[in-house]
């Protein structure tokens, strides 16, 4: 089942926006790859894009976060450092183990969960309160 990048995902903040776009679009592909057969070897691209791009995003956001002293920023950065570390993990499973059906599964329950979750709950609360400034 695809994630489609819905209105009650959107914080208002256009680079935010088009970063989790983009995160969407990731899990997305993994999933196609995996209705198609080939899961397995979209794997290693997808974790790889993951770890990357999330180091990226969470930056941003946190830059964001506070220049606008976004007074929950330590909590919120505590989400990213958590899920920056769910990520490795699955990285390191993926080098010690191959590419499993299981960790696909892994990555498109866990990672995309997690993600939709914190964007609609913890993201929305930090774009109302710079939309509020």
């Amino acid at each position: 089942m695809a994630y489609t990048f819905t209105k009650d995902l959107e914080t208002g903040n256009q680079l935010i926006d088009s970063e989790h776009r983009q995160l969407v679009d990731a899990i997305n592909n993994l999933l196609a790859a995996c209705g198609a057969g080939k899961g397995r070897m979209e794997l290693a691209n997808t974790t790889k894009f993951l770890q990357d791009y999330t180091a990226k995003h969470f930056s941003n956001e946190e830059k964001l976060q506070l220049q606008y002293k976004y007074p929950d920023y330590a909590t919120h950065k505590r989400y990213h450092e958590d899920f920056k570390r769910v990520v490795a993990g699955i990285c390191a499973k993926l080098e010690k183990e191959g590419p499993t059906i299981p960790l696909v599964g892994e990555v498109n329950s866990t990672i995309a969960g997690w993600l939709i979750n914190h964007i609609k709950k913890e993201d929305v609360k930090v774009a109302a309160y710079i939309k509020g400034k």
